[in-house]
């Protein structure tokens, strides 16, 4: 599977992307919001392997697909979307992306594409995501691709030996018709 937006690539995983994603996912950057104080091969290779893995299940309910930025050919982060209940059409996005990359748009380029594939593609009726208070870019992405804000889950996360916030991000299939003027 493969969506491109005008920069990017969304393309599955392989085994070979290890390296590209230990390299992010050992910036201390990267690591400020994750329970991990270090990555390993072995944690990337795990890490990749769940989504390869991911890719036979029938019926499929879990995407999450390699950002390769276009110009580079290159992978910067990954993005995906996971069904939580078939029959309420609800699922759930994320992403993440190498600090290298960040305030480019290339985060919200990724996320408006994987929640276009949720509704148009999965026919969800609800998509949600969730980001630490704290992360306001993350935030910014969410309000950008049109959800709002559902939810202020205080002291919800523990990581590294701090509680953080937590925010609740959701937007429904008529929402997201009304306001990006997209057909089925």
């Amino acid at each position: 599977m493969i969506l491109e937006t005008e920069r990017l690539l969304l393309r599955e995983f392989v085994k070979s992307d290890i390296q590209e994603v230990l390299t992010y996912q050992s910036d201390p950057l990267y690591l400020r919001y994750y329970p991990w104080v270090q990555r390993t091969e072995k944690d990337v290779r795990d890490f990749i392997e769940t989504f390869i893995i991911q890719q036979s299940h029938q019926p499929r309910t879990k995407f999450q697909l390699a950002i390769i930025l276009k110009t580079e050919n290159r992978l910067i982060g990954n993005c995906g979307i996971r069904i939580n209940d078939i029959q309420q059409k609800e699922a759930n996005i994320g992403y993440e992306l190498n600090s290298q990359y960040w305030r480019n748009g290339y985060a919200t380029e990724a996320a408006k594409t994987i929640l276009q594939f949720g509704f148009q593609e999965l026919q969800m009726h609800r998509i949600w995501s969730w980001c630490v208070a704290e992360n306001t870019a993350s935030a910014r992405v969410l309000e950008k691709i049109g959800m709002c804000r559902e939810g202020h889950l205080r002291e919800k996360e523990f990581i590294k030996g701090r509680w953080y916030d937590q925010f609740i991000y959701a937007i429904l299939y008529h929402e997201w018709i009304s306001q990006f003027d997209v057909t089925k």
